[in-house]
């Protein structure tokens, strides 16, 4: 089967993204997540081959790069003539960014979400966006700041209230933090990273419930950190850890299936994200133009069904990839 770029509707929602969004972390030159640093040169001919692309779907966050990758996002938008007003989500762009607890203190009240969103507006040179995300509430120091009356979480529904962003969603890591959280807000859309790919699978439930509630489903990083993009020959590292043999057996599996169909592992671990009917948009970190153009190559590469039969049985994780994870702030 063969991918589209046909847009996809965020639930009831007016908004519409296409089935890949790229994220924007990489850009911030977060190097001790992604083992490399990017310039702000390459960082802004990365965003102008995303805005010539047919992805739509642009998402950051406030402590990307300590505020780097929305401040070049922002000089981008406006080389390409955005303004201060971001267009209507149904012409080429989608914009989505996050709220963010202050990280020396860890932090996450209403106030520290308001102050998030004002810092993220300026930064983008904008006055409203198109989707945002409360996120990372597993990493706040109080979960209760977040979750009682009054605190970040209503904050971020006020937002919305107020016109400030088309829709809200969760955007974060851990599933038992998570799925709670889920089950207890009406979000337009939650996000994920990591933990449905080619290797885990442990999101799976939480994706099933999401979307039995038309709560729109954003995949990320299926690529599990880059190894499935790049290949175990040039990383060693899966989900931004030190991998050693017996972890990279898996990946080495999966290269050899790749070979034997003619299926480049990117295109496979991109398209297993993308074909699930539960999710509405798969989010790519990209930190260089070339894989702008061999994301959008990979999306809509003809994969035979022979293939796929043959992933289905392949074992898969089902623990936290992220649980040993020495976490360094961006």
């Amino acid at each position: 089967m063969t991918a589209t770029f046909e847009p996809r509707s965020i639930g009831s929602t007016s908004i519409s993204v296409s089935p890949v969004g790229f994220g924007t972390s990489p850009l911030g030159d977060m190097p001790d997540t992604y083992g490399h640093s990017v310039g702000e040169e390459r960082a802004l001919d990365t965003l102008a081959a995303i805005v010539a692309s047919p992805v739509n779907l642009i998402d950051t966050s406030r402590n990307y790069g300590e505020g780097r990758s929305e401040e070049r996002i922002g000089k981008s938008l406006r080389a390409h003539g955005y303004g201060d007003r971001l267009p209507a989500a149904d012409e080429k762009l989608v914009l989505a960014t996050k709220l963010d607890r202050e990280v020396g203190s860890g932090s996450f009240d209403a106030a520290d979400a308001r102050r998030s969103l004002e810092e993220s507006l300026e930064a983008l040179g904008l006055d409203r966006v198109h989707i945002l995300h409360l996120h990372d509430p597993e990493h706040a120091a109080d979960l209760d700041e977040i979750t009682r009356p009054g605190g970040s979480m209503d904050e971020l529904f006020k937002m919305r209230d107020e016109g400030l962003a088309d829709v809200v969603g969760l955007a974060m890591g851990r599933l038992d933090v998570m799925e709670p959280l889920v089950e207890r807000y009406d979000f337009d859309i939650i996000l994920n990273h990591n933990r449905f790919t080619l290797l885990n699978r442990s999101a799976d439930r939480m994706y099933t419930s999401a979307a039995e509630r038309g709560i729109a489903v954003f995949n990320a990083a299926p690529y599990a950190g880059g190894v499935l993009a790049k290949g175990s020959d040039q990383v060693d590292r899966i989900t931004y850890q030190d991998a050693d043999e017996e972890a990279l057996a898996p990946v080495r599996v999966l290269e050899a299936l790749c070979a034997e169909h003619q299926v480049p592992l990117g295109a496979a671990a991109l398209q297993f994200s993308m074909r699930d009917p539960r999710i509405t948009s798969t989010i790519i970190g990209v930190s260089k133009p070339e894989r702008v153009a061999s994301t959008v190559d990979w999306a809509t590469l003809q994969i035979s069904d022979d293939f796929w039969a043959a992933i289905a049985e392949l074992p898969y994780d089902t623990n936290d990839p992220e649980a040993g994870r020495d976490w360094v702030p961006g």
